[in-house]
């Protein structure tokens, strides 16, 4: 990635889960009865519990094996700790952003390429993790499940109005202004959180993202611009006015000062037709409205039907540490999460869609309607993913939003870039070590 950072000098030295102080990394091993400990570095709050039962399940089946569930707040600051202090975890999940590329690049995590849990697994999901950072070819994770970003719709709206789910551009306008001429508000806004302006930026960009777009602005650095080979102003602005189109022409009045949980309560309750939002929404839209009927479509930002992409994250990726003494029982453990029952369970669970190829989806109408994007690898990465993070791309959204000076905001991008790029060492990884 174009932006590194050195990692965080916070010490962190004792976590406290379910009640029990655990220090984390190195401690654990092989004890006197030949029982192997590991420790299980986990980032996500509301899967505690899912994991719980897991680890309960596998121990029963492997009771050499003990493994400790630490569930970590701020998992991307923890982790670099842990890592500079050479106390990696046995086994570590980390959603798969930005921060997972970085580490990844820099070497630290184990090469899962000859692992034949590898070949169970959604190339698409691999891709989208390839596309955040690796070593070199060595591929440093393994998706587990994921999410999708796209436009939530009241299937009951849409079908009392006779309305299909669009497929091109042209139709999506169309079924904005039938619903305006019904008397339906398309979409709730809700910019008073400043990243609820991203899901429909990093949808509608990543159409012009394909083709190695990042790659290559990484490529340009210093020299990205207007006549650079790629830039933001040369290849974003259809992007952006498409999204300035749907937020100025058919959100509520007063969409600028309203919350995301506001939407998600609107939505539940019919007083809008369609949330540009992701399937994350749905838990809360249902704990509002049980028997809401819902489905997600991808935007279709372009003319041809066949070229609609779904944009989806890794939610969860497993990983180790590049030396783990205890790498055979870490890996039973992974091998076992990642058997179809298990991450079928553990997805239906959490809302999300498994990454391994055959594993069923619930039976939730919303994930149902995104699966075949899956099925037919038609998915692709969140684009701010690639932007480093100390650029304000999320301010930046959101002041254009509202002003709608699509050659000013991407100006801003071009140049917040060169800013990284000239104060950036370049580090050689991969191949080049």
């Amino acid at each position: 990635m174009t932006n590194r950072h050195r990692p965080t000098a916070r010490a962190v030295a004792m976590l406290t889960v379910a009640g029990v102080a655990i220090g984390l990394g190195g401690c654990a091993g092989s004890s006197g009865d030949g029982v192997t400990t590991l420790n299980f570095f986990q980032f996500k709050g509301e899967a505690l519990e899912d994991f719980d039962q897991m680890i309960a399940d596998f121990e029963a089946e492997n009771p050499d094996i003990r493994i400790v569930q630490n569930q970590v707040a701020d998992a991307d600051t923890l982790i670099r700790t842990l890592l500079v202090k050479d106390r990696v975890p046995d086994i570590i999940t980390l959603n798969a952003n930005g921060n997972f590329g970085r580490l990844a690049e820099a070497g630290v995590f184990r090469d899962f390429s000859d692992e034949p849990v590898l070949q169970t697994i959604n190339p698409a999901v691999q891709d989208i993790l390839a596309d955040l950072g690796s070593y070199g070819d060595e591929v440093n994770g393994l998706g587990y499940v994921n999410n999708a970003n796209g436009v939530i719709y009241n299937q009951a709206i849409f079908d009392d109005l006779g309305l299909e789910v669009p497929e091109t551009w042209d139709e999506f306008i169309a079924v904005c202004d039938a619903l305006v001429a019904a008397g339906i508000t398309p979409f709730y806004g809700t910019l008073a959180d400043s990243w609820t302006g991203m899901p429909s930026w990093n949808a509608l960009g990543a159409y012009p993202a394909q083709d190695d777009f990042f790659d290559k602005m990484r490529e340009e650095g210093e020299d990205v611009g207007p006549d650079s080979a790629v830039s933001f102003e040369k290849d974003f602005p259809d992007a952006m006015d498409q999204q300035y189109t749907l937020f100025s022409e058919y959100m509520q009045d007063g969409y600028r000062g309203r919350t995301y949980d506001d939407g998600n309560a609107a939505f539940a309750n019919g007083e809008v037709a369609m949330l540009l939002q992701g399937i994350w929404a749905t838990n809360p839209i249902k704990q509002t409205n049980p028997d809401i009927q819902m489905g997600i479509f991808p935007y279709p930002a372009t003319d041809d039907p066949d070229d609609r992409l779904l944009v989806s994250g890794v939610d969860v990726v497993f990983t180790m540490g590049k030396d783990n003494p205890k790498e055979e029982a870490a890996m039973r453990f992974i091998d076992y999460a990642f058997s179809k029952d298990v991450i079928e369970e553990f997805a239906a669970s959490q809302n999300m869609v498994p990454s391994v190829e055959g594993a069923e989806l619930s039976d939730d109408p919303a994930l149902q309607s995104v699966k075949p994007y899956f099925d037919d690898g038609r998915i692709t990465g969140f684009i701010d993913h690639q932007v480093p993070p100390s650029i304000p791309l999320t301010q930046i959204v959101q002041e254009f939003l509202f002003n709608g000076d699509t050659q000013a905001a991407l100006a801003a991008l071009d140049n917040e870039w060169r800013k990284v790029a000239a104060r950036t060492i370049p580090v050689t990884t991969g191949d080049d070590r």
